[in-house]
């Protein structure tokens, strides 16, 4: 009888619910427009940077030279990046898909339950992590946050500002948190495989692959969208992100709070790409670790460097998935230099606003820096 009454209602008074779907869709309308209007700016380099491209190595030419003109020739040429690059820093094993992560505890925290889960993100290790999980019923859109440990992320003590799955949570995203705690406690900081003593693999590029394995873990639970999973880290996270979401093509787009997106020594111990626990890896007893300058690295480092070789061709990997830099003081503006190769990956792809950069003075984030991040989340993933 209910279903007759809903049914006449609407066959004699019509307009009405016209209106009524009309002010939804203007509503919907109007929260993507305020989002949008909120980072449109900062998918466009200042004029003072547009079309400078410095003295980078160029995508859109191949190792031997040749021109790539076309989206075919890109697709070769993207192959023959990601190749190289993994033949540098080592092959990873074989993603680990299929495994069922094991819950530890939960507990319910305001809109949100949280999980603390085990799971497998490399063959010989498992983690500890935080999967948070809006109270609301669907799917949704999915982030993965990378840190020291994944307490901080969630909000567990840590520094301010870096609560990036609690936040993303709370704007109705499942996340999941997690860290290299215990070699973080050890003051090695990374993954190392198989081990420590005879890594196979730089291990950078190991925090990448434990993040694929880890969106495989994401993607298979029943609230996650899984063609709606990104990645966001900040500082050593924000590298980690950086390196998952160009190697591991499922991320749907990412965010990277100022990582230091491309070699450069002079900004201290915050672009350390050369230190044993990212891309100058040898076997311990380490020495000269935190260098301000890299001037003694071992390892990749010092041959990535010598044949010209910088993270801009890993940005391109990317295209056209979106990714945003948070910068901070290791990536000022002038970072859009190396970016405006990635814009132009995206331009002979037809793509435009793929690429952004928001600027603030200081390495850590901030209330309005993490705004602008977590509405660059919910425009390309809500």
């Amino acid at each position: 009888m209910k279903t007759q009454f809903y049914y006449l209602i609407i066959l004699f008074f019509p307009p009405i619910f016209e209106n009524v779907s009309s002010q939804f869709s203007d509503r919907n309308n109007t929260d993507k427009s305020d989002t949008w209007n909120k980072i449109e700016a900062y998918f466009d380099p200042p004029e003072e940077f547009k079309n400078q491209y410095g003295d980078y190595r160029s995508p859109l030419k191949f190792y031997n030279g040749e021109t790539v003109r076309t989206k075919p020739d890109w697709q070769k040429r993207r192959e023959e990046i990601r190749y190289k690059w993994m033949s540098l820093m080592g092959e990873w094993p074989p993603i680990i898909k299929g495994q069922k992560f094991e819950i530890m505890e939960t507990t319910h925290r305001e809109n949100f339950t949280q999980h603390r889960i085990q799971f497998y993100w490399t063959p010989n290790q498992q983690t500890e992590g935080y999967l948070l999980i809006p109270d609301k019923k669907g799917k949704k859109p999915a982030v993965i946050t990378v840190f020291y440990e994944p307490e901080t992320a969630v909000g567990i003590g840590g520094k301010p500002y870096r609560d990036f799955a609690y936040q993303l949570t709370k704007r109705g995203f499942v996340t999941l948190s997690i860290g290299t705690s215990e070699t973080t406690e050890n003051r090695t900081y990374s993954i190392y495989y198989p081990d420590i003593d005879n890594a196979s693999v730089q291990p950078l590029s190991a925090l990448a692959y434990a993040a694929a394995n880890a969106w495989e873990v994401l993607a298979k639970v029943s609230d996650v969208d899984s063609t709606k999973i990104g990645i966001v880290g900040h500082s050593y996270g924000g590298k980690w992100a950086m390196f998952a979401s160009c190697l591991y093509d499922k991320f749907a787009c990412a965010a990277w709070a100022d990582p230091g997106i491309v070699f450069d020594e002079t900004k201290g111990s915050g672009v350390n790409y050369w230190e044993p626990w990212y891309l100058g890896y040898y076997p311990p007893p380490w020495k000269d670790t935190w260098s301000k300058t890299g001037e003694n690295a071992k390892g990749l480092y010092p041959k990535l460097r010598k044949e010209g070789y910088d993270l801009h061709e890993l940005h391109a990997l990317m295209a056209p998935r979106p990714f945003l830099v948070s910068g901070g003081s290791s990536d000022p503006i002038d970072r859009w230099i190396p970016l405006n190769h990635t814009i132009a990956v995206n331009d002979l792809l037809g793509y435009k606003s793929k690429v952004a950069m928001t600027n603030r003075p200081e390495h850590s984030p901030n209330a309005e820096s993490n705004e602008l991040l977590y509405a660059f989340f919910e425009w390309i993933l809500k």
